[in-house]
């Protein structure tokens, strides 16, 4: 029998992907988004797509009714900014979003299991020092990174008291062909688009602030990963959650130049004021990724950012 996948936000840069790998995995796909960032042109054309928000009685309903063995929930406010100016917004789809989706879960006759888009950047915070853990302490230090928590631990309640079966991706910096430039992770995207225009490239502060960077493909291949793998029990928070991500650190300005030299260009770099509160280090362990799902990393960071940088030129010369 055919197994039968759900992915919210599968219109998106992450969710599209994820899409792509579980129809390539042999999964029946439906997809539900709301348009509101995600692109029409992402749907995989064998895929079937409603167009709903995740908060909507309609969107429950596709989850309750339409027997299937895996929700992979990546819909979301991605905009760590706009999260700042507008938390009510952000928790009402971050929050209220995945509880609508987890209700739903619950009243369902044929459950899924959900594996849920988490955040290894935000979620840990400043107050520890990387490479971060699973179950480091979580003090994040913006209202995207505290709903991701939140619901994490709705996560964990609905796993220990009404038996779903749960996983949670704590992603690190995704880029990868698609990417819209929205938050930290967008710095491929806004530098891609910025070497097609000639344009210097920007940096703030000095540019040796590090991250993790981690190729969407990889991200979607833990996906598919985690829709298989056989879980252990339902437990604390941390159990079922897996960082994914390289266990690199990486400096903007390094990442500035391996992109140019991917591209063949030679830009400037400019220097703009460090951005305040900006996190200085972020990268993930992710030796529990191979342990709990068998997932490991693939793609080489030179190799992705040119893949990455192929896909925005060709899409620029197709337009």
């Amino acid at each position: 029998m055919t197994r039968r996948a759900l992915v919210t936000g599968g219109a998106g840069f992450i969710g599209s992907h994820v899409a792509d790998a579980l129809l390539a995995h042999g999964f029946a796909v439906t997809i539900i988004d709301d348009l509101s960032s995600g692109r029409r042109e992402n749907l995989p054309a064998s895929a079937t797509f409603h167009a709903l928000d995740i908060r909507s009685p309609g969107a429950a309903a596709v989850v309750r009714d339409g027997a299937f063995d895996i929700l992979c929930h990546c819909a979301a406010q991605i905009d760590v900014r706009r999260s700042v100016n507008d938390p009510v917004h952000d928790a009402a789809i971050n929050v209220l979003g995945t509880l609508n989706l987890l209700e739903a879960v619950r009243a369902a006759a044929h459950r899924p299991r959900v594996i849920f888009s988490s955040t290894g950047g935000a979620l840990y915070g400043d107050f520890v020092t990387p490479p971060n853990d699973e179950i480091f302490p979580k003090d994040p230090e913006s209202p995207y990174g505290i709903a991701k928590l939140s619901a994490e631990y709705y996560l964990a309640y609905y796993a220990r008291l009404h038996g779903v079966e749960t996983t949670v991706l704590r992603y690190a910096n995704v880029y990868g062909p698609r990417q819209d430039p929205h938050g930290e992770a967008g710095v491929v995207a806004i530098f891609c688009n910025r070497i097609l225009d000639g344009r210097a490239l920007t940096v703030f502060g000095d540019g040796e602030q590090t991250r993790d960077y981690v190729y969407v493909g990889d991200v979607a291949a833990a996906n598919v990963a985690a829709a298989l793998a056989t879980l252990p029990p339902a437990g604390r928070l941390d159990d079922r959650a897996c960082n994914i991500g390289t266990g690199v650190s990486t400096s903007v300005v390094t990442l500035a130049a391996t992109l140019q030299a991917a591209a063949g260009t030679a830009l400037p770099v400019e220097h703009a004021p460090a951005r305040p509160g900006e996190q200085l280090r972020s990268v993930v362990r992710i030796e529990k990724a191979a342990a709990m799902l068998g997932w490991r990393p693939a793609m080489p960071l030179a190799a992705g950012l040119a893949e990455t940088f192929r896909w925005f030129r060709d899409r620029r010369l197709a337009t």
